[in-house]
């Protein structure tokens, strides 16, 4: 039986200063709130977070996330927060802190709260968490029954943060439409579960036009620590729009690309997810055989907020071709979202492509 399927956490709030409402939020979820966050987010938020929890008379406790979303720091948190008795489970700063926070409300079966502090990735709002191994290589995704009961995202704390993280998101954010579409062809099933509603795609639309039409200026405003109605799209865009288009709508090569790049060693693992996701959408659609003006479109968008275009941006540029067959290889693997776009891809075809955009781009940006 062919269903289609739409999740979406229960309730967003984004807007400048509203982590100074998180106390009062989950006082209304639950009562024992156990907080992730690592030492350089709780340095930035948590005299705001502390402040927020007094004003609302709830107390919570403090677990320090040490940076990777791996099975060992998962089982170590679900550990702490039973301990506590922990009834509601905080993930304060980044995506792996975000994904972690995931794993442990599932692992303890208790109500999950987001508070991105940036913006730069759409794991927010999604039932899933992206699982590493300890060194950082890529394992898997991990499934939930249930999207996050809330998430909150304070603008003026996400342009406090790294330009790179803003546009990092936009990097994550531009491959949604692309791979929600190219799933849509194939008639594939989304993160959801089932084939994507019209509400899907049309969100999945929706966040790549935000971007084209406002993330150039956003990204100019978010570097001066502006907060401007452009920086609020593009956040909700970041966040909103593409966590629940990639997960309605379908994900597809970019992402399959992105998690290939994590088969090599090296200074490709400095650079943010992303940034690998951008370079990932502009192979992608090579692969897909989209004209040099419709991938130089969106080469040039990356540009202009400074996200990879070519080999060099990638740390890549003396990587041998065999180094490109293994991200070739690990982004077809049997379980790898690619196969959602082209279940016939190979490792050398994206090896290619891979190649391919690095001559686009050198040649004409």
């Amino acid at each position: 039986m062919q269903k289609s399927v739409f999740i979406s956490p229960k309730k967003y709030i984004q807007g400048a200063g509203v982590l100074s409402k998180i106390g009062e939020e989950v006082a209304k979820i639950g009562k024992a709130p156990l907080i992730l966050s690592d030492s350089n987010v709780w340095g930035i938020t948590g005299d705001t977070v502390e402040e927020s929890f007094k004003s609302s008379d709830t107390s919570y406790f403090y677990e320090e996330f040490t940076g990777e979303a791996s099975n060992t720091e998962i089982d170590r948190l679900t550990q702490a927060g039973k301990e506590k008795n922990a009834d509601v489970v905080i993930g304060l700063g980044g995506g792996k802190t975000i994904d972690t926070a995931k794993a442990v409300g599932d692992n303890l079966s208790i109500p999950v709260v987001v508070a991105p502090t940036t913006a730069s990735t759409d794991a927010p709002t999604s039932a899933l968490s992206v699982i590493y191994s300890d060194e950082g290589v890529f394992e898997g995704y991990k499934f939930y029954n249930k999207n996050p009961d809330l998430v909150l995202i304070d603008s003026k704390i996400v342009v406090g943060a790294p330009i790179v993280l803003l546009a990092s998101g936009m990097g994550d954010a531009m491959a949604t439409f692309v791979e929600a579409r190219a799933s849509k062809k194939q008639n594939s099933d989304t993160m959801a579960g089932g084939k994507a509603t019209l509400a899907g795609q049309a969100i999945a639309e929706k966040a790549e036009k935000v971007l084209f039409d406002q993330g150039i200026a956003a990204y100019r405003a978010a570097k001066k620590g502006l907060v401007t109605p452009q920086v609020e799209a593009v956040i909700e865009a970041n966040t909103l729009l593409s966590g629940l288009g990639f997960e309605n709508g379908g994900l597809a090569a970019a992402h399959a690309i992105h998690n290939g790049f994590t088969a090599l060693e090296g200074d490709i693992h400095h650079l943010t997810h992303g940034q690998k996701v951008a370079y990932g959408v502009l192979t992608q659609l090579v692969l897909e055989g989209y004209s040099e003006t419709e991938i130089l479109r969106y080469a040039k968008f990356f540009k202009e907020i400074e996200l990879p275009t070519t080999l060099k941006d990638l740390h890549l540029e003396n990587a041998a071709y065999e180094d490109l067959l293994k991200i070739g290889k690990l982004a077809t693997a049997a379980e790898e979202t690619s196969h959602n776009m082209n279940p016939e891809l190979t490792p050398e075809q994206i090896a290619d492509a891979i190649l391919a955009v690095n001559e686009l781009t050198t040649a004409n940006l």
